[in-house]
């Protein structure tokens, strides 16, 4: 199949499976059409067990597998998501909250890396390296996932950015600090490093090249559209700064989700408020958030059919139901040792920890990195691990998350 063949079948079984979601379950329309989609998928498995000769399973294997998750989401949807969802974060809120937010998404990170990984080490007896590579991958929030769930929670001003500013920024540190450990863990793959002066390196050019490479595009574009009034051209002039600048810090390997959220929060405060007319800025809102819902869907369907992708064995699924506990353990911690070092010097709004806590969707992007590691012997396992903590995460957290926040997220800002 080619791209246009795919494309066309993944939006047209998106829209189906929302349509099925929205006539009968009924859920959150993220989160229904993957629930769709994985039911489809078990279905198809369950009639080859029964009816082999139908090689239902195979076939479909084959279109899954031959679309590269990891490179789609990775390499081009990404970039789309983080920039979107970064449009609606003001920085003047985020401001209040950077010190927090940036504990959480390096710190943070950190500390559920080395928890998980640790854990993992031990649970299953891979090496430590291995396993810090597993704990990486199921660190980062979905931005996307997280800020649609809890769109409807009416959380007080300050719970809502920090959710929204550390789910973004987190997304971006949890890639680098990735690329960091698969470079010590694989030496024989493409990012390898030798010692870990070389990973701090590494870290520092993606991580700070990545954000200064965001803010100078943004920044550019910004002084473009100043002197433009054409609502098309300004929306067109974000897209192409969100699919150009993220395709160059590929290019110049700097991080890339880092350049996007940057770009987007840039364009999205400074931008909106002195570089576009009201008319620019509702095409502009509406047209990126018709993006971000689209994109969501075709994601989350996406990460339905992965299950073929896996490794049906007995211990792995143990392991991935064990892991959902460390991958919860690690993300409490990530929360709250920050909040714990910032308590002595602020208030936080009610509820923060177990929000936050429970409120830190897993989603595409730790199935993408997942998929990107080297073959080898521990793949299948973190693969299926993942999978589990992802399908958890995304149902049961998700469809939960709205009303426990609902119910502790509505006090007023304690500050």
């Amino acid at each position: 199949m080619n791209i246009l063949q795919i494309t066309s079948l993944l939006i047209v079984l998106a829209g189906a499976f929302g349509a099925i979601n929205y006539l009968v379950l009924r859920l959150p329309a993220a989160i229904g059409i993957l629930v769709v989609a994985l039911a489809a998928s078990l279905v198809i498995l369950g009639l080859d067990l029964l009816v082999p000769s139908l090689g239902v399973a195979d076939e479909v294997r084959m279109v899954v597998t031959g679309i590269d998750f990891s490179d789609a989401l990775l390499e081009g949807m990404l970039g789309l998501l983080l920039f979107a969802g970064a449009l609606h974060v003001k920085l003047s809120d985020l401001r209040a909250e950077w010190k927090l937010v940036m504990l959480m998404a390096t710190i943070g990170v950190a500390l559920s890396t080395a928890l998980v990984g640790f854990g993992f080490s031990w649970l299953t007896g891979m090496p430590l390296l291995v396993a810090l590579v597993f704990g990486v991958i199921v660190s980062p929030t979905d931005p996307v996932a997280v800020l649609g769930v809890l769109r409807e929670a009416h959380l007080s001003k300050s719970l809502e950015t920090q959710i929204a500013g550390e789910s973004l920024f987190n997304d971006g540190v949890a890639y680098v600090v990735f690329l960091v450990v698969v470079g010590l863990a694989f030496p024989s793959g493409e990012s390898h490093t030798e010692t870990w002066q070389d990973a701090l390196q590494l870290f520092v050019r993606e991580a700070f090249g990545g954000a200064v490479l965001g803010v100078v595009l943004g920044w550019l574009v910004f002084r473009v559209m100043r002197h433009i009034d054409d609502y098309a051209l300004e929306v067109l002039l974000t897209l192409g700064l969100a699919f150009g600048g993220y395709e160059l810090a590929v290019a110049l390997h700097v991080s890339a989700p880092i350049m996007a959220v940057c770009a987007g929060l840039l364009i999205g405060d400074i931008g909106a408020r002195h570089g576009m007319f009201e008319e620019t800025r509702r095409y502009v809102e509406a047209f990126w958030k018709l993006i971000d819902e689209i994109l969501n869907a075709v994601l989350f369907l996406m990460i339905g059919f992965e299950v073929f992708a896996l490794a049906f064995d007995g211990s792995h699924l143990l392991a991935g139901v064990v892991s959902i506990g460390l991958a919860l353990v690690g993300r409490l911690v990530a929360v709250l040792v920050p909040v714990l070092i910032l308590r002595p010097f602020r208030r936080f709004a009610t509820g923060v920890v177990p929000i936050m806590t429970w409120g830190g969707l897993k989603g595409g992007i730790s199935v993408a990195l997942a998929l990107s590691l080297p073959e080898g012997e521990w793949k299948p396992l973190i693969l299926t691990a993942t999978y589990v903590v992802v399908i958890f995460s995304i149902i049961v957290q998700g469809l939960t998350v709205g009303p426990l926040a609902t119910r502790l997220g509505r006090q007023p800002d304690l500050m």
